[in-house]
C-alpha cells in the first residue's frame, strides 16, 4: 500500500524551530514510511510509536528523542494511506 506523509502547517513551523537533529530524525521516520509503509516504521524501535488516550485518541505519537514528540494521524483515500503530522512539539515531563 502506497503511504503519503504531509506535514500541516503548524508542525512545518513547529519544525523550523527544532534542534536539527531532530528535524532530522523526522524527515528519516517520513521516508521510511514512505519508503517502506507504516507497519515497518512502527516496528522500529527507537520511534516508540504509541496510540494516544484522552482528548487524542485516535492519534498516535512517536519519539524523536526523550522530550520531543511528533504527533500523527492516519486516514485512508482509496488504496493510499495518508498519514498527516499534526505537532512536532518539546514534551515535558
Amino acid at each position: 500500500m502506497f503511504a503519503l506523509v504531509r506535514l500541516s502547517r503548524r508542525s512545518m513551523r513547529q519544525l523550523g524551530c527544532v534542534p536539527l537533529h531532530i528535524a532530522g530524525k523526522l524527515h528519516y521516520w517520513v521516508a521510511l514510511v514512505e519508503s517502506e509503509g507504516l507497519s515497518i516504521a512502527r516496528g522500529v524501535k527507537g520511534f516508540n510509536d504509541e496510540a494516544l488516550l484522552g482528548k487524542r485518541a485516535g492519534q498516535r505519537s512517536i519519539r524523536l528523542n526523550a522530550g520531543y514528540r511528533a504527533i500523527y494521524v492516519e486516514s485512508r483515500e482509496g488504496d493510499s494511506l495518508i498519514i498527516e503530522i499534526l505537532e512536532v512539539s518539546k514534551h515535558d515531563y
